[in-house]
């Protein structure tokens, strides 16, 4: 794990399996956020101040994951594995893909509230958009097709 001293890291973080971790200068973790491994919480150049993410309490962000720049990942955040995520993401969302995309929030109806006896580790329970949309074209075109096989 390579941390810069000047990172300002919460109560509670957890990394698992912590290789090749990077914690950028103006960091800030909240607490009970869970890293996995090979998470990068950087920057997107060399300006001067604030450059690097602040990650709000019980984030969850998972493996390869690049959090770069400086904006707001949101209270019970999940960032999916490979996700490049480059803008805010809203509290109680998941975002995945590159770029990073939100296709859970609150705000959606999908509320998932967290206390420090419930912090959520099933990171590998993150939606497939691009399969719920094959499904549901291979839905409709089998109610168009003229048999209605």
């Amino acid at each position: 794990m390579k941390s810069h001293p000047g990172a300002k890291i919460g109560h509670g973080l957890f990394i698992d399996h912590g290789m090749v971790l990077v914690i950028g200068e103006t960091t800030v973790i909240g607490d009970n956020v869970t890293l996995y491994q090979g998470v990068t919480l950087g920057g997107t150049g060399k300006e001067k101040g604030k450059r690097h993410p602040t990650i709000g309490d019980y984030a969850v962000i998972a493996c390869g994951a690049k959090v770069l720049g400086s904006f707001n990942v949101g209270e019970n955040a999940k960032i999916g594995a490979g996700s490049v995520v480059t803008s805010s993401c809203p509290a109680d969302s998941t975002v995945i893909g590159i770029p990073g995309h939100v296709v859970r929030s609150a705000c959606l109806g999908h509320l998932h509230v967290h206390s420090e006896k419930n912090i959520d580790l099933n990171h590998d329970k993150m939606p497939d958009p691009i399969e719920e949309q094959i499904k549901t074209l291979q839905k409709q075109n089998l109610n168009a097709s003229p048999s209605g096989k």
